[in-house]
């Protein structure tokens, strides 16, 4: 029966790594590079722009309004940085978007705001889009967020100040996730005490070739050398596609001081499971061995396993340390619901854990109004309907 304590004092020893991780995140002494291995050369060509400052294009790939999207809109406009533009694109010209769009445009006179309604065939709609904007974009420093990224003030200077380094080719950050009904709130209460402290841990152990779609900052130069977005239209995992090809050109990853925040809205159940299902299904396909890896993770449940066989010991620690590293990530992350709600821990876990089992088969997934499957290389196949 000890061998069944196993599991329990794995997940313990993860979640003690991941309290480390996110002790060492936190220090207001981190150091600027977050990988362990020495910094590789950058790719060769011309040196980077140093980027004082430098004007930066902001582009916005946008399908529907999303929850409080105005709000989210509004607070890239209302930053202090002396030079940006922010350029939408849209799909569908009945988009409702657009209102709100337009509203910003009326609100914010001098800031160079324009949208444009794409067409584009890409099997990832979202790479269509940003492959357009990125041929208007007038500035060299690119930085790409989802539509519904509310951020605070000073935003800007801290996610562009990481490329003043030649070494860095793209800029991240964290983010939190805001909640109304009980779905959404298990979702974002796994984003804070799940996914953050996995990011840190990765961080923390040296692995630095992905990048979180909340934000990515780079330079114009960078993703032409990578064959821009077109490169990337046919995988499901933009983002992570786009920090794995500019980490192979010989840049680091850089995780900025800052976390921004996305809205959940008043999802229902069924939306809940179909999105944490085509988050699961899209780390299966781009990173297998990460995902399979992350069984050690649920630590509830192997609690729960470790004490029907009697080993309370184990399952104490297991559940302990994962209720520590869940509050200590939703202080970093300054999540206020999610520290409200670590009691929901146990509750929350044993739903990842059915999400994680049911992602590890299949291929479907659903995307906003999309019904998509996915190859074991992380294409999208060709022939996306309707679900």
């Amino acid at each position: 029966m000890i061998w069944l304590a196993v599991p329990a004092l794995a997940a313990a020893a993860y979640y003690l790594l991941a309290i480390v991780a996110a002790l060492k995140w936190s220090s207001p002494r981190r150091p600027c590079r977050l990988s362990s291995r020495p910094p590789s050369s950058p790719a060769p060509g011309p040196r980077p722009l140093a980027p004082d400052l430098a004007p930066v294009s902001i582009l916005k790939p946008v399908h529907g309004r999303d929850p409080r999207f105005y709000e989210a809109i509004r607070s890239h406009a209302i930053q202090d940085y002396p030079q940006f533009e922010i350029l939408f694109a849209v799909g569908d010209p009945r988009d409702p978007a657009l209102e709100d769009i337009a509203r910003l445009q009326r609100e914010f006179p001098s800031i160079p705001i324009e949208s444009f309604v794409v067409s584009t065939s890409a099997p990832n709609a979202k790479a269509g889009l940003l492959a357009e904007l990125a041929k208007r974009a007038r500035h060299p420093l690119l930085l790409v967020n989802d539509s519904d990224i509310r951020v605070e003030p000073g935003y800007l200077r801290a996610v562009t100040a990481p490329l003043a380094d030649p070494r860095i080719g793209l800029v991240t950050c964290l983010y939190r996730a805001r909640a109304e009904r009980w779905a959404s709130r298990f979702e974002a209460l796994g984003i804070a005490t799940e996914f953050a402290p996995s990011v840190m841990v990765a961080r923390l152990l040296g692995q630095a070739e992905f990048a979180l779609g909340s934000t990515m900052v780079f330079r114009a130069a960078e993703l032409r050398a990578m064959g821009g977005f077109e490169a990337i239209r046919e995988y499901i995992a933009d983002d992570y596609q786009l920090g794995l090809r500019i980490h192979r050109m010989g840049y680091r990853i850089e995780f900025a001081p800052v976390v921004v925040e996305t809205d959940l809205g008043s999802q229902s159940w069924v939306h809940t499971w179909r999105h944490q299902l085509r988050w699961s299904r899209t780390i299966r396909v781009s990173r297998p061995g990460g995902y399979f890896g992350y069984a050690v993770t649920h630590a509830t449940v192997w609690a729960l396993v470790a004490f029907a066989a009697g080993e309370w010991r184990a399952a104490a620690a297991a559940l302990g340390l994962r209720l520590a590293a869940g509050a200590l990530s939703a202080a970093v992350l300054k999540d206020r619901r999610a520290s409200r709600d670590l009691w929901l821990i146990p509750l929350r876990d044993l739903f990842g854990f059915a999400v994680w089992l049911a992602g590890a088969f299949g291929s479907t997934v659903y995307w906003r109004d999309r019904k998509l499957r996915l190859r074991p290389d992380g294409r999208i196949a060709s022939g996306a309907e309707k679900p």
